[in-house]
């Protein structure tokens, strides 16, 4: 017997005109950071609210019109409804720009290309920390009213959905998004027709349908080819997030860089920055490149003035984690773009090569193509620094032009509602004004100890809720019994949140060691499985479905969470999402973090759980290197980086378990008559105090305006004016350098003295063979320092040595210094040359130094 066909047919409701502003709050991620505005449609109807996962445009198409019909007619529902009105309003229609970002000129305008963006789980854009980060950069940029745009892809299936079945193994599933339910709507030209762009592949040209997301002030633009113009494989580029082979990585990464730029241009948009936060958007220099070439402007040209303006953000802390291709690919899928730029096969494919490397390399493209280039954090910085020594070849790492933002989080996304509630009355209403005010925020330690520690309470016990019911929903559908469910469930208790709970929640990759918890685990048994002062490890995190042992890792977790002595004691929340993101950061009372140093590019997750009152236990890497200061938390310090694998793990593992021992748990259950530890609440105020005013992303983007974007719109004003003079000069400039510096030579002509006595003066003369180059395009420079081992006394003073005017017999120049050193005791010092012109963005760009 057949059943026939099914047909679908989709009924939506018609708002009712009291409360149609519903429809502008679910198509503005403003709601992804304002509670009120989420809990105004989960009010509605919480069941479909859960249902549609937290979808507000998904919801408002599928909820009964007579619930809305009643919603207009519920005065206490409209006056919650208004309030949100009236401070979505408030928000939007302030147009002063500030913190900083009124410095920029009127035209300026920031255009920020990332593979992924995390805002909220109701637009699954996103896999993990890069993404998050790029959403908050976003909300950072709306709340300082930055001029900016956000260019990334809108995938139909995005990343996967994980479940955990009961030997513990992942499985990925993968759902298409129905782009209707999602926070977009598509760019329309003015004719009314869709904007399309192309960007040409191999035999075809591919078409790109352009959408957008609103995020508070900005506008977030999203690049498309599952559209009917392309065929079948091309409709597949975008369909999944990190998904396919190395050609789908590279035709995604051509339809974020190239597609990314061209839609920019057919919206009139004209950025004076464009930062591209990870290689994978690195192609971008290639199209704005071959945009001034073919206008008329010779390759160097375009190449200076592009990079002039670029700022390029690796996140990436080791080498072979940089996205690269086979150069025969790269030569077939731009073989018109080579052509257009005027380059050889040779000279095209030298711009993303590395030293001894034999494929093109997207961070060494990207780093050709800009001249502001940053790691995430003051240890990966110096890591980065060390990685891409080869592309500035006789600079120092630590002199080179890589720079440093340390990662910040969106305090208004991560921060629980209950403390902005609580700051509010005990901090003053403007607290969310003094975000970067490290004295202000000293305030939080006059709140009440039973109050703060009360909000800590509320928002563990809303925390185990969600496990709970999670873990039930996966126990029951791996067939589990209701009487095992008690037993896994019995220290995760939301009426009695009293047990020591630590939670663990990232990506499932080797470095991280989500495992190094289990290295000894008698001892670990020692330490958690004692029921006078309990101990509840709560663990959650994918790995990427071709990473074998990073599943493995979930697996080996899972297995010792089912033994007897651990079951109940360690959880495995499957499906990590922003929603139980927002939950464990808030809700745990230690966030662990142990990677391999120096691998944690930054982390972020920590400075979430930091700034509501968790306390951190980590090894001193990424951001945790600079916040923490010994009262805020607990740190495990790396063991010498040339051990092996097993002895690290031993060595970290066996700290990790003494901090644990002899500090977490007897702080935690030390406890008063008042019910709590008061030296707990003491470093959890602490805590709050000393990392939110620092990593919050209002400061990591503030660092971004002053250290790059504003220099950049100088930069590119400099190089663009006058129809690229300056940039053409700076490129003629830099070939001279070029063909002039491997005959320039230094030579010392003075004989070196080994004493003088305090206020003496010495002078030094050093002669230099500048083959044709002018003293005005080098500097010699003497590098001073105190001789010794100790940090806190090592500094530098840099002392320019000046042309006298004369030359020596041999036709070299001379250059002098006259200096009287400032202090006593034994100096070093070393002479240096490298090229100087007033148009270069880093002095030392070119990667040109001889030492004398």
């Amino acid at each position: 017997m057949t059943s026939g066909t099914t047909f679908l047919l989709e009924v939506n409701p018609k708002i009712p005109k009291r409360l149609e502003r519903l429809e502008e709050l679910a198509n503005n991620l403003w709601y992804s950071w304002d509670r009120p505005t989420r809990s105004v449609f989960a009010r509605l109807h919480p069941q479909l609210w859960n249902a549609v996962g937290h979808s507000p445009k998904a919801f408002l198409k599928r909820i009964d019109e007579e619930r809305l019909r009643a919603a207009a007619d519920d005065p206490v529902f409209l006056k919650g409804f208004n309030r949100v009105l009236s401070s979505y309003d408030t928000y939007h229609n302030e147009p002063l720009r500030r913190n900083g970002s009124e410095w920029l000129r009127q035209n300026d305008l920031v255009a920020y290309f990332c593979a992924e963006f995390g805002f909220h789980e109701s637009l699954p854009i996103y896999s993990g920390g890069l993404g998050i980060l790029a959403g908050d950069h976003c909300k950072a940029a709306s709340d300082m009213r930055l001029p900016f745009v956000g260019i990334g892809l809108l995938y139909r299936q995005g990343y996967f959905q994980q479940t955990i079945d009961s030997d513990g193994n992942q499985h990925p599933a993968y759902g298409d998004s129905d782009f209707d339910d999602l926070p977009v709507e598509q760019v329309l030209r003015e004719d009314g027709s869709e904007l399309i762009v192309h960007v040409d592949m191999p035999g075809r040209a591919v078409a790109i349908k352009v959408w957008k997301a609103r995020i508070g002030h900005v506008w977030l633009y999203l690049l498309d080819t599952d559209i009917p113009a392309n065929a079948a494989s091309d409709r597949d580029i975008t369909h999944r997030l990190y998904g396919g082979d190395r050609t789908d990585r590279l035709e995604q990464e051509m339809v974020l860089g190239v597609g990314g730029v061209r839609a920019l241009s057919a919206l009139g948009l004209q950025p004076t920055v464009w930062h591209i936060n990870e290689g994978h958007a690195a192609f971008l220099v290639l199209e704005r490149m071959r945009e001034m070439v073919v206008s008329g402007h010779d390759f160097p040209t375009a190449m200076e003035a592009v990079a002039a303006n670029t700022v390029f953000t690796t996140h990436t802390p080791v080498p072979a984690g940089h996205d690269h291709f086979a150069e025969d690919m790269i030569a077939e899928y731009f073989a018109k773009f080579s052509n257009e730029l005027s380059l050889s096969r040779e000279q095209f494919l030298a711009l993303g090569r590395t030293e001894g490397g034999h494929e093109f390399n997207m961070t060494a493209l990207a780093v050709r193509g800009s001249r502001f280039h940053n790691g995430v954090s003051q240890i990966h910085g110096d890591v980065s620094s060390r990685i891409l020594s080869s592309m500035w070849p006789q600079i120092a790492p630590e002199d080179n032009p890589i720079d440093y933002v340390t990662n910040g989080v969106h305090v208004p996304t991560f921060l629980a509602q209950e403390w902005g509630d609580l700051f509010d009355r005990y901090l003053g209403f403007d607290w969310t004004h003094h975000m970067t005010d490290p004295g202000f925020w000293r305030n939080v330690e006059a709140i009440p100890d039973h109050l703060f520690w009360s909000v800590r309470q509320s928002l563990k016990a809303q925390m185990l809720h969600l496990v709970r019911h999670r873990v039930t929903t996966q126990h029951f559908r791996n067939h589990g019994s209701e009487a095992h469910l008690d037993r896994l469930l019995k220290l995760t208790d939301p009426d009695n949140p009293n047990v020591l709970t630590i939670g663990f929640a990232r990506r499932f990759a080797t470095y991280k060691r989500a495992t190094l918890l289990l290295q000894n685990l008698d001892w670990l048994r020692s330490i958690i499985c004692n029921d006078s002062r309990p101990v509840l490890f709560i663990f959650a995190g994918k790995a990427h479905p071709a990473d074998v042992p990073g599943q493995d890792l979930i697996r080996r977790l899972s297995q010792i969470a089912r033994t007897p002595e651990f079951e109940g004691r360690i959880l495995f929340v499957e499906n990590y999402d922003l929603r139980l993101a927002r939950r464990l950061v808030s809700g745990v009372d230690v966030w662990l973090n142990n990677p391999v140093y120096p691998l944690e590019a930054s982390g972020t997750s920590g400075m979430k759980a930091g700034i509501n009152g968790v306390i951190n236990l980590s090894v001193s890497d990424g951001w945790w290197g600079e916040g923490y200061d010994g009262r805020n938390g607990w740190a495990i310090k790396p063991v010498a980086e040339h051990l092996d694998d097993h002895r690290r793990n031993v060595e970290e593992s066996n700290t990790l378990y003494e901090l644990m021992q002899d500090h977490v748990i007897p702080a935690y259950y030390t406890r008063s008559e008042m019910g709590y530890s008061q030296e707990w609440v003491r470093m959890a105020k602490h805590s709050i105090a000393t990392l939110l005013p620092r990593f919050n992303s209002a400061r990591m983007v503030n660092e971004y305006l002053g250290k790059f974007y504003l220099p950049a719109t100088r930069q590119w004003r400099k190089y663009s004016e006058s129809g690229f003079a300056n940039a053409t000069a700076i490129a003629r400039w830099k070939e001279h350098v070029r063909s002039s510096w491997p005959k320039v030579g230094i030579r010392r002509l003075d004989s070196a003295p080994r004493r003088i006595a305090f206020g003496d003066a010495v002078r030094f003369e050093v002669a230099v063979q500048l083959d044709g180059l002018q003293p005005a395009d080098v500097v010699l420079e003497m590098i001073l320092r105190r001789s010794t081992t100790l940090e806190s006394q090592q500094f530098k003073e840099r002392h320019r040595f000046e042309f006298d005017g004369t030359r020596t017999p041999e036709g070299e120049h001379r250059y002098v210094l006259e200096l009287t050193p400032e202090m006593c005791g034994k100096l070093e010092y070393r002479v240096c040359l490298y090229p100087h012109n007033a148009l270069l963005t880093h002095p030392h760009e070119m990667g040109m130094m001889l030492w004398l």
